[in-house]
This record gives structure tokens, C-alpha cells and sequence, in this order.
């Protein structure tokens, strides 16, 4: 699908970008989280000039995006952990079995 012009609302400023279709949704959704964001850092911060604020905006929204990345690759290396740890379980119960096997001579074939 081909990108089609929309147009949003950034803290009283309109902005037209393009956007899929399908995508639509989530662009507003994002505007919106980005104006609820401006407008409560200029409430916590008492900072009014709009460019300063859209910049304290994109720092918080990339740190917060750094933390998740950090978050997501730690959470990665633990289950490919977990993962190797039930490999090794599984294959060593499988030799055991094996050896159970041999010693009674039953065959689960």
C-alpha cells in the first residue's frame, strides 16, 4: 500500500506526513502520546519554549526506547540460556534412558 498524506496535530502545530493506511491508527496514537507528553513536561518542568520541550521529549522517548532494547536482549540471553539449560536436560535424560534401556533391554520402539 502506498503511503497517503495525513495530517496531525504536534502541540497546536499542524504537520502533514505520509502515512499507510493500515498504519493510521498508530500514527494518531503516537501524535496523541506525543502531545500528552509535551504537555505534561511543559506542567513539570515550567519550560515554554516549544522547541525546547519537543527536545526534552525526543531525549526521554529515546532513553526510554534504549532502556526497552536493553530490556528486551537481556530477557533474550536468559531464555536462549533457559533454552540450552532444558537441551541439555532433555539430551542428558535421553542418554540416561538410553542406558536404562540397554540394562533391562526393553525397547520402546
Amino acid at each position: 500500500m502506498s503511503a497517503q498524506p495525513v495530517d496531525i496535530q504536534i502541540f497546536g502545530r499542524s504537520l502533514r506526513v505520509n502515512c499507510p493506511p493500515d498504519q493510521r491508527d498508530a500514527l494518531n496514537q503516537a501524535a496523541d502520546d506525543l502531545n500528552q507528553r509535551l504537555q505534561n513536561l511543559k506542567v513539570r518542568t515550567r519550560v515554554t519554549n516549544t522547541e525546547q520541550l519537543v527536545f526534552i521529549a525526543a531525549l526521554n522517548i529515546s532513553y526510554e526506547l534504549t532502556q526497552e532494547k536493553a530490556k528486551t536482549r537481556d530477557y533474550a540471553a536468559s531464555m536462549e540460556q533457559r533454552i540450552r539449560m532444558l537441551q541439555q536436560t532433555i539430551e542428558q535424560a535421553l542418554l540416561d534412558q538410553g542406558r536404562i534401556t540397554e540394562k533391562t533391554g526393553q525397547n520402546f520402539e
